[in-house]
């Protein structure tokens, strides 16, 4: 099986065929600009020291300082974080927003962890990678259970270490340490903007659609209850321990209620209406989620969910992917000759970035917005760029991915360009 990095690279083999690039733009799209791993001990509470592996990828930052989340996953690998941080330089182009692209992340499972030791080792990882980050050069954020009080530690272990305040290095912060509002919802928020223009656009109804939503992480549990509130019908819902389903419809809100209390969704019990009707929910398997008759498959897991494997059983229309690379480029190509959509992830997730650049310009300026005016913003951002890149792929007759790289690469290739390339210096 190629590497998470080489799959990637394969999305850009059909954008090239479609735009003339210089050789100095696809060799810089090959590379990231630094891959950096250091090892992170952490006193654990019983007295024990563990080291563990972290990693931070600044991929490209032709465009600007470069932008991406920490993550803390077992499953992090030089590889993935390289991966992450070149959808990360495609999708900040996607969006126009003046940033290259990074990401982070350390091999570790946070749920074996105590609150003071994940604090620990939060901070711990930011003291080695402080060299490499900062307002003006690296700014990283929130990713899989990573969040805003993780966030407000590395960014105060950062000032220590600064011995000045510089809340711009690190975004998704608590609000009272100068996060941004609208920022935890954005991710969420951004995709529900998409899945609507597109809906639009192909005179669907939201109320006649169903949804499966695959992910109840920060990003699929706001997606959920926005397009919930928006009138979709969200039938099925999954997380890491299993997926519970109702033909009649879910209430996320509740789901994530019950779920927070019992921190399990496989015992979800459900009241609704006047009288009280307890009804035990149909329980699945995450595989079964993946192929029950939607119209809407959301992915808002991890990468890699839809492969050659499983590709052929999938049964919805569409494929909205929330996460970071949850369908292969083999799958790509198997569920396009069914006909099946795929609205692509360097897209659809920009959400979360696009009010990490708000947040950015917030805490340079020392002036904040309220939150009507962040989410007013996102959706104008959001709303122009798919529409960009609907009519793109209209007009060239190409999936919405190759639309959305290709716009995406046009911008790195014109910052690339301008800079100088191997036929200006050579005069030709």
């Amino acid at each position: 099986m190629d590497s998470i990095f080489a799959d990637a690279q394969k999305r850009l083999v059909e954008v090239f065929r479609h735009i003339d690039l210089t050789d100095d733009v696809r060799e810089k799209l090959k590379h990231p600009k630094l891959s950096l791993c250091v090892s992170i001990p952490v006193r654990m509470d019983n007295g024990h020291l563990r080291v563990f592996t972290g990693y931070r990828v600044q991929f490209d930052d032709t465009r600007g300082p470069t932008k991406g989340g920490i993550r803390y996953h077992p499953d992090v690998s030089l590889d993935e974080v390289t991966s992450l941080s070149f959808w990360m330089t495609i999708k900040c182009a996607v969006m126009n927003l003046p940033f290259g692209g990074a990401k982070g992340g350390v091999s570790v499972n946070p749920k074996d962890l105590s609150r003071l030791e994940l604090e620990r080792l939060s901070r711990s990882y930011i003291r080695a990678i402080a060299d490499i980050i900062g307002p003006q050069r690296d700014i990283p954020a929130p990713d899989v259970y990573t969040n805003a009080t993780v966030m407000g530690w590395m960014a105060d272990e950062y000032y220590q270490i600064k011995r000045q305040q510089l809340p711009g290095v690190i975004t998704g912060k608590p609000i009272h340490l100068n996060g941004s509002l609208g920022r935890d919802s954005a991710t969420g928020r951004g995709a529900l903007h998409v899945l609507q223009q597109w809906v639009e656009r192909h005179d669907l109804h939201a109320e006649k659609m169903t949804l499966a939503v695959q992910g109840f992480g920060n990003a699929g549990y706001h997606f959920s209850r926005l397009a919930h509130e928006a009138g979709f019908k969200v039938v099925a819902i999954s997380d890491s321990r299993g997926a519970i389903f109702s033909e009649e419809g879910l209430d996320p809100q509740k789901v994530m209620d019950h779920k927070e209390q019992k921190k399990d969704l496989r015992t979800m019990l459900y009241c609704d209406g006047s009288v009280c009707d307890l009804q035990r929910y149909k329980k699945l398997s995450g595989r079964e989620l993946l192929e029950l008759d939607v119209d809407v498959l959301v992915l808002a897991a991890l990468e890699n969910q839809v492969d050659k494997d499983n590709a052929g059983n999938i049964k919805a229309r569409q494929l909205l992917e929330i996460a970071n690379g949850p369908v292969t480029s083999e799958a790509d190509v198997l569920l396009a000759k069914r006909g099946i959509t795929v609205l692509p992830d360097v897209l659809v997730n920009a959400g979360g970035v696009t009010v990490s650049y708000f947040e950015w310009v917030q805490n340079r300026a020392g002036f904040y917005w309220d939150e009507n005016k962040v989410n007013s913003r996102l959706k104008e951002t959001m709303v122009r760029e798919a529409r960009t890149i609907f009519d793109l792929a209209e007009e060239k007759h190409i999936s919405l991915r190759t639309a959305a790289y290709l716009q995406g690469v046009k911008r790195i290739a014109g910052a690339i360009t301008q800079q100088g390339t191997h036929e200006y210096f050579q005069n030709t």
